[in-house]
């Protein structure tokens, strides 16, 4: 190449649009509330102690964050002690789930997604984004393909400049081939 050759951006002018699915990362603090601290030999719920554990408990420290409610140990815990956490945190908690981090996440991304227009992507080559700095679940990168499909030409996974196809949009209807 030449010093009289401008320098040509071929990403910038390769009219693909990357979407990163870490814009769909909830916002807030998380905090967990493991019922396993409120377990009997971390096993057995009994009622009436959980019901004064809960009593004074200090729910306060939950204000304006993501409440997690799970067990982390093997117990076998009644749907309403869940559902009894939930009324003593409700006041305080930004908002509150039932289930670890992983699962917290990945329903997340799935709940932000549901507000996601596909449609606005009409004819568009999409790349979507594979790095980022917070964990993306799988699932939305599977929820996002699914809801792209019947708009986007295609389909590409990674960087721009670097780049997995996922999907190309067949030129032939009829044909199963999908690129």
């Amino acid at each position: 190449m030449s010093e009289d050759s401008p320098l040509v951006n071929r990403v910038a002018q390769s009219g693909l649009i990357t979407l990163n699915l870490e814009d769909f990362y909830p916002a807030g603090d998380v905090a967990v509330f493991d019922l396993k601290d409120y377990l009997f030999m971390e096993l057995i719920l009994k009622e009436k102690d959980f019901r004064e554990a809960l009593k004074g408990h200090d729910w306060q420290q939950y204000s304006g964050k993501i409440l997690l409610v799970h067990c982390s140990t093997d117990a076998i815990i009644p749907v309403w002690a869940y559902m009894l956490v939930a009324t003593y945190a409700a006041p305080y908690a930004a908002d509150i789930f039932q289930g670890n981090k992983d699962t917290y996440y990945q329903a997340a991304f799935l709940r932000a997604l549901q507000r996601f227009d596909p449609q606005a992507y009409a004819g568009q080559r999409i790349v979507i984004k594979g790095c980022s700095h917070h964990p993306v679940p799988p699932a939305a990168y599977v929820e996002l393909t699914r809801l792209l499909q019947p708009y986007a030409i295609s389909i590409m996974y990674g960087e721009p400049c670097s780049t997995v196809p996922i999907y190309k949009k067949p030129k032939d209807k009829t044909s199963p081939l999908q690129g």
